[in-house]
């Protein structure tokens, strides 16, 4: 865990969350599934002018109103109050009836029209001899307001069939304009600046346009009964502007290390002019080397203080003016020089740094082996030894000050990889092996997959000993999150670094499968026969680079005796 005295911004607790429900209600068109929205009142005080789908506060009643609803059996209580509280506000907000009468018919508008909305409405279904179809509604996703945000509800996203023979009629009061809309023209009007709509409502608009009639998504959510997905978004500023980022999105782990307290203050447009504070003792500074194989350049950090000194990792290419920008941001005080590997856009960088420092560091890592290729050849001042530790110490006042960095020998990018770990803030340095938002090559010889996922496994056990939230990886942002707890329960149970790394290892194995399955498809065939195959689901302009992946899949499948080629 992160100590709080090396955070950029100060704690800050969060406003305390409200229980609501929303519901999607859908409906078949010859263009494909349509959703009912409408606009919130313009005096509003959460999202005002935003169209959205009905829906508001659960109320204690709808948790006693259970016996006069349908219900499925896999349907848990929670779920059922808030299907009830969804059916109650469709009908105050735009005169919708999930209920049925005795004989399975629903409601039509102009009898739905004689009742009164502002009337406790379990009392006027039990007169109207009503049953509330709580068994029709299902939970879509799960969406915890954002940190930032002065009101905040946690509140699922329902979906239902609209009912035969009903229309919408809004209140006038809440809601206005209900409009029937397909979801891709719902996000196509919002990105014309016509049809405003929040972030959750366009994520899940985005996953909605995905299914081609009602039927799909009610089967879908059917399955397991539980949201298809949850999220607490955060948000940073991209080129100064607000940008709001789910989990599974690049920029979101680096927010939660740099902002946990939902502060939007982080720049996350990449730039190479100046260092990155990620933490008090934590820089980064983006080589001017962006590429193919590279995404946005080499990722150089920074660990350490004035007090203490600094280690530099991965000071990239030999890049002058990245070079000295690296020794200005440790302000020429650097104790020692670590590379990761010594792959070109890594270490050459490593003796014009050490040139530039007065007291000439150490450069460290370890040597390139007979594999490696010419222009990833490698030799370090002195070879650093698998577990040990590069110890940064000093004192500020009657305060110590330390860092301590242990050495993970990582073999599988490279056979001379190195990962890193910040002890005393659970940071992972981990080069090539992890990147953010790609998979690293694995390149014969040098490189080797059953090494690769041994080690993957390795880092595993070390983030769970340790506690370990967030990966620093040499290219991309910081990935991981903070672990779950009550202002963070959109984290997964196993978050933060493990939850990555479960992530990559499941993708290289399900990789695995499908060379496999090539293999055995075409058992005479040749590696541009495989590709096309195992890669399909990759742009054909990748395939040159994939089929180095291939080679090592291949290797290992091979090694573990499943194909004799």
């Amino acid at each position: 865990m992160v100590r709080s005295s090396q955070l950029l911004h100060p704690a800050r607790a969060p406003a305390a969350v409200r229980p609501a429900a929303t519901v999607l209600l859908l409906r078949d068109s010859p263009q494909g599934i349509e959703v009912l929205m409408t606009r919130r009142s313009m005096t509003a005080s959460f999202a005002p002018g935003a169209y959205v789908f009905p829906g508001g506060g659960i109320d204690a009643a709808d948790a006693q109103s259970h016996g006069q609803s349908t219900r499925r059996a896999t349907q848990s209580d929670l779920h059922l109050t808030q299907a009830i509280a969804a059916i109650r506000e469709s009908f105050e907000e735009l005169g919708i009836l999930l209920a049925r009468r005795a004989d399975g018919s629903h409601l039509g508008t102009g009898e739905i029209a004689t009742l009164d909305r502002k009337a406790p409405f379990a009392e006027q279904c039990a007169t109207q001899g009503l049953t509330l179809s709580g068994a029709d509604v299902f939970v879509l996703a799960h969406w915890i307001t954002d940190r930032d945000l002065p009101r905040r509800f946690d509140v699922p996203f329902l979906v239902a069939r609209m009912p035969e023979g009903q229309e919408p009629v809004a209140d006038e009061s809440e809601q206005f304009e209900p409009v029937w809309v397909r979801p891709a023209d719902a996000l196509a009007r919002h990105a014309a600046g016509g049809f405003f709509i929040i972030f959750p409502t366009v994520r899940t608009l985005e996953r909605l346009q995905a299914y081609p009639n009602v039927q799909a998504v009610l089967n879908a959510c059917a399955v397991n009964d539980e949201p298809l997905f949850t999220s607490c978004p955060r948000a940073g500023l991209m080129n100064g502007h607000e940008s709001r980022h789910m989990e599974h999105e690049p920029p979101f782990g680096e927010l939660a290390l740099v902002c946990p307290h939902g502060q939007i203050v982080h720049e996350l447009a990449w730039q190479t002019e100046r260092p990155v504070a990620l933490l008090k003792n934590v820089q980064r500074l983006t080589a001017p080397n962006p590429g193919f194989m590279t995404g946005p350049g080499t990722n150089s950090y920074l660990v350490g203080d004035p007090v203490s000194g600094h280690i530099a990792i991965d000071p990239g290419p030999d890049i002058p003016e990245h070079i000295e920008r690296l020794w200005r941001a440790a302000g020429g005080d650097i104790r020692a020089i670590v590379c990761t590997h010594s792959h070109p856009d890594h270490s050459p960088g490593a003796l014009r740094l050490q040139a530039l420092c007065a007291e000439s560091p150490p450069i460290l890592g370890l040597p390139s082996a007979s594999t490696a290729r010419e222009n990833s050849r490698f030799t370090p001042e002195r070879a650093l030894s698998d577990g040990e530790r590069l110890v940064l110490m000093g004192t500020a006042g009657d305060a110590l000050s330390s860092h301590t960095l242990q050495v993970l020998h990582t073999p599988g990018h490279a056979a001379n990889h190195l990962c890193l770990l910040l002890e005393e803030d659970g940071l992972l340095f981990s080069g090539d092996h992890i990147l953010n938002g790609s998979t690293t090559v694995i390149d014969p010889p040098d490189g080797n997959m059953g090494a690769y996922l041994e080690s993957l496994d390795k880092l595993d056990r070390l983030c769970e000993a340790h506690g370990v939230d967030f990966i620093l990886p040499a290219h991309g942002y910081v990935l991981g999150d903070l672990k779950r707890t009550a202002d963070n329960p959109s984290a997964p149970e196993h978050g933060g670094a493990r939850g990555a790394i479960a992530h990559l290892k499941a993708h290289r194995l399900a990789r695995e499968a499908k060379v496999a399955r090539a293999m055995q498809a075409q058992p005479e065939g040749t590696m541009d026969d495989w590709v096309k195959l195992a890669y399909d689901d990759v742009p054909e302009r990748l395939w040159p680079v994939a089929k180095r992946s291939l080679l090592a899949h291949v290797e290992r499948l091979q090694s573990l005796g499943g194909f004799n080629l």
